[in-house]
């Protein structure tokens, strides 16, 4: 039995949408309806590291009813996102995938599917 859900995805060769706040704020609420969560207030969108390309670029945080949705978009060189989702409830990976996809269109993604659970340490 599993504590909690989490899909880790890696993308790389994503398109511009990863540089635009308002798109990325549409994906997360279109990811959060298509997953079947509730949203906890609104979602935190934040541009990092400008000046440093390798770095730069939006980190994102929703919460969700059971836990949260985490995302870090590099916007340049390689327009890549990194995306977590976890959940106690569980979830469809596929249906976060093709949100993924429609919405960045990655060139490739390697994606985890974990079940997460609590072991006692003795």
């Amino acid at each position: 039995m599993s504590w909690g859900y989490h899909l880790i995805l890696d993308c790389g060769g994503c398109n511009e949408n990863v540089s635009d706040p308002a798109i990325i704020r549409e994906m997360l609420k279109t990811l959060v309806e298509r997953i079947d969560m509730k949203a906890v207030g609104d979602p935190i969108i934040k541009f990092l590291k400008p000046g440093e390309p390798h770095l730069q670029g939006y980190s994102c945080l929703q919460l969700i009813e059971t836990s949260s949705i985490t995302m870090h978009l590099n916007d340049a060189p390689e327009s890549s996102a990194y995306i977590d989702v976890f959940s106690c409830k569980d979830f469809k990976e596929s249906d976060a995938i093709a949100v993924v996809k429609e919405f960045f269109a990655p060139e490739d993604i390697k994606s985890q599917f974990l079940h997460r659970q609590a072991k006692k340490i003795s």
